[in-house]
């Protein structure tokens, strides 16, 4: 019997271990990435809107956002996102022509982000008008 009690409480303690338990982000675009497609320069203003949902339980913080390429401009949400809500973030790119390949960073509390950050793409290309 006491082995059996002991068996019960750690496979539900290991059970417990994995439910994650916190602020979760889910990203509505396919794969993390929006794709510009073919655009031509000047009549496209280079904005585009990743939405995502706090799928979690407590508050969503976005902390930051990241880039090495000076060609991508952000705007995060400044207050947390509460359990069950929507949120935005908008990404400006530049538009210069040649190919759009840019990875870019956003540092979260969210338990689900691989050690605090989440990968967001852009691609497509920028063509001459």
């Amino acid at each position: 019997m006491k082995k059996l009690i002991a068996v019960f409480i750690f496979l539900l303690s290991t059970t417990l271990s994995f439910a994650q338990i916190g602020p979760k982000i889910k990203f509505m675009a396919k794969d993390n990435t929006i794709d510009y497609g073919l655009i031509k320069k000047g009549e496209d203003d280079g904005v585009r809107v990743f939405e995502f949902e706090n799928t979690g339980d407590q508050p969503l913080i976005i902390k930051n956002v990241k880039s090495t390429c000076g060609c991508l401009v952000f705007t995060k949400p400044d207050y947390p996102i509460m359990p069950g809500k929507r949120g935005k973030i908008v990404v400006k790119y530049k538009m210069t022509v040649g190919l759009i390949r840019k990875t870019f960073l956003v540092d979260t509390d969210a338990v689900n982000a691989e050690n605090d950050y989440i990968s967001l793409r852009i691609k497509g290309e920028v063509l001459e008008k």
